[in-house]
């Protein structure tokens, strides 16, 4: 099934992501909790790729695994910095072949070899270009991007950020999804800007329930997050104490959801980290509001 046929319903629906072994010997534990977090009927799940394509054969592993076993829409990244158009093209036919409909065009990370490397020559600088030769070779699969609430690390201002999502959700992505925020206002006003630039396709928001307090920096880190203060607080008191940390992030999570189904956000990404514990307890908090017994 394709994503974009089961988004923009009325009620509640959460997906989940989850990440692939980075090594053989990981992988059993991966598929078991990703399976694990498949009993839970998301609407669908997500298989990050792994940098420089180290771990897309597990990728295509675990998303065909959920979908044999459990017959959840999956979504399987897709990376490009670096690559070659002929790597690619094998890449897009493996997904293909896999059955999987759904494709996640990321640019990727640089890696640190390559850091202020020449690009010029590269046949892939952005995922736009991505999104192009997806939807040129493939015009069958369901195309999602990445978008940022706050501002994407490598872009000048907002308004400039803004400009090239609009060039690649007219490459052909037929929905976005969210970087992680930790403040709903953020995508509330992001939201309004990408619906004036004429962006109206739709936008998933992906939320992360920071369960210790370690993942703090890694999520400004890696995303750029502003923290509100009133999540600061939560981190400043019960950062030391394991287990009231992860109740209380995954209840700071379960609020931030609820709200934006009351401001008429319907579809919501979980960045579940393989931790089924994390989405069972999530989805639990909104069973009723789901429809679902947990």
């Amino acid at each position: 099934m394709k994503i974009i046929d089961i988004l923009n319903k009325d009620t509640l629906s959460l997906s989940f992501e989850v990440f692939p072994p980075k090594t053989e010997m990981g992988f059993d534990s991966v598929k078991h909790a990703t399976e694990e977090i498949a009993k839970l009927n998301p609407s669908f799940m997500s298989v990050t790729y792994g940098a420089g394509g180290g771990t897309s054969k597990y990728t295509l592993d675990i998303a065909s695994n959920i979908k044999k076993l459990y017959d959840v829409p999956t979504l399987a990244h897709l990376t490009c910095v670096s690559s070659t158009k002929q790597t690619v093209l094998g890449k897009i036919k493996e997904i293909r072949d896999a059955g999987i409909q759904n494709v996640m065009a990321l640019r990727g990370d640089i890696p640190p070899q390559l850091e202020g490397a020449d690009r010029s020559s590269w046949d892939y600088k952005h995922a736009i270009e991505l999104v192009r030769d997806l939807k040129e070779i493939s015009p069958d699969f369901c195309i999602g991007g990445a978008c940022y609430p706050e501002i994407h690390p490598e872009s000048t201002n907002q308004k400039e950020d803004i400009a090239f999502l609009k060039e690649k959700v007219d490459a052909g992505c037929d929905f976005l999804t969210t970087q992680m925020f930790f403040d709903n206002n953020l995508l509330y006003n992001f939201l309004y800007k990408i619906r004036e630039a004429g962006i109206n396709v739709p936008v998933i928001p992906g939320i992360m329930p920071i369960t210790n307090a370690n993942q703090v920096e890694r999520a400004i880190k890696l995303s750029g997050s502003f923290m509100p203060r009133r999540f600061a607080s939560l981190v400043d008191k019960f950062g030391t104490d394991p287990d009231s940390m992860k109740q209380a992030g995954i209840a700071y999570a379960t609020d931030q959801i609820i709200d934006l189904y009351a401001n008429g956000i319907t579809n919501v990404h979980v960045y579940s980290m393989n931790k089924p514990d994390i989405a069972e307890k999530i989805s639990a908090n909104l069973s009723d509001i789901l429809g679902k017994t947990f």
